[in-house]
């Protein structure tokens, strides 16, 4: 994999008590990982090894030696360094919102990337949120009255509801209960282990 895909990844964060508080970009990892505020967490025969900053280092040089399929690297001048998929702070100790924020990317990630309307996925830059109620009819942006959709059928739809455009609904938009992101980001068998600490999000 390249050094920019390899960048691309996503690092699960713990709190010190093994509970998932946020997911990281490699940099954000890496950094806390060298500042001695993170430690890479590797679940290994069904127990937690645990790695500082150098103990990671002389790992991912054996690791590097024989690379597997779900493993990614970023190279330094002198070494190739494995990028982890697990780090636990080793101070922070506070428990995680049990809120999910509104946002595009979250309310994306809960309908899949398919327009509710006609059921196609698309990327990301070719949706548009929808509100099932519209506005100038008092609905409000809420995660029950705002779906996916594409621009398609957000144009035929209009300022209308979907009985008045004669449009039907994929789904009963609903709030959901865990990250809809993390959800998608499961399906990637690279990040397998994450499921150990999120009983709660649907794989």
């Amino acid at each position: 994999m390249s050094e920019s895909s390899a960048l691309d990844c996503s690092v699960l964060v713990l709190n010190r008590f093994y509970m998932a508080v946020r997911v990281v970009d490699v940099r954000r990892a890496m950094t806390l990982l060298y500042r001695g505020c993170a430690e890479v967490i590797v679940i290994e025969e069904d127990q937690y090894a645990n790695y500082d900053f150098e103990s990671w280092c002389e790992l991912s040089e054996l690791h590097a030696m024989e690379k597997q399929n779900d493993e990614d690297y970023l190279r330094t001048p002198t070494r190739e360094l494995q990028v982890p998929r697990i780090v636990r702070l080793v101070l922070y100790d506070r428990i995680p919102k049990s809120t999910v924020r509104f946002n595009r990317k979250t309310l994306f990630a809960r309908d899949g990337y398919r327009c509710q309307y006609c059921g196609q996925t698309r990327p990301m830059s070719q949706l548009s949120l929808d509100h099932v109620v519209p506005r100038s009819q008092g609905g409000k942006t809420t995660w029950e009255n705002v779906v996916c959709s594409c621009m398609g059928c957000n144009g035929k739809k209009g300022g209308r509801t979907p009985v008045q455009a004669s449009m039907k609904l994929l789904t009963t938009p609903v709030r959901p209960h865990a990250n809809p992101g993390i959800a998608v980001t499961l399906q990637d068998p690279r990040y397998h282990s994450w499921k150990t600490f999120l009983t709660n999000v649907a794989s």
